[in-house]
């Protein structure tokens, strides 16, 4: 006889592939509170890194925009601002997704669909 089989040829109840409860997401203020520490490292814990990277791309760009489109006598908020902006919107925008996630969860007991929040 095969593993899993009884006499008769068919497979025994509680026999296949084992479904395991999936892993929990992170918690959301720990996904904040990287978010602010680590630009874009925030979407990647919330399994969106192709987002946290084009997050940081654009804070990287617009900086650099910014830095040559103003003159020396800026602050280096106004040399900066467009890279802040993106950076000021990436944290909420990590939170947010991670808070969904983490509800998510913690009403269906899974993590939604596609991995991510819409």
């Amino acid at each position: 006889m095969k593993d899993g089989q009884n006499g008769t040829g068919e497979a025994q109840a509680g026999d296949g592939p084992k479904q395991s409860t999936p892993k929990p997401p992170l918690n959301p203020y720990i996904v904040l509170l990287v978010s602010i520490l680590l630009p874009g490292v925030g979407h990647v814990l919330n399994n969106q890194a192709k987002r946290g990277i084009i997050m940081l791309f654009f804070m990287i760009s617009l900086a650099w925009v910014t830095y040559h489109l103003t003159t020396p006598q800026h602050s280096f908020l106004g040399r900066h601002a467009g890279g802040l902006f993106v950076y000021a919107m990436s944290i909420p925008d990590a939170y947010k997704r991670a808070r969904y996630r983490w509800e998510y969860y913690r009403l269906h007991g899974r993590l939604p669909d596609g991995n991510a929040a819409t």
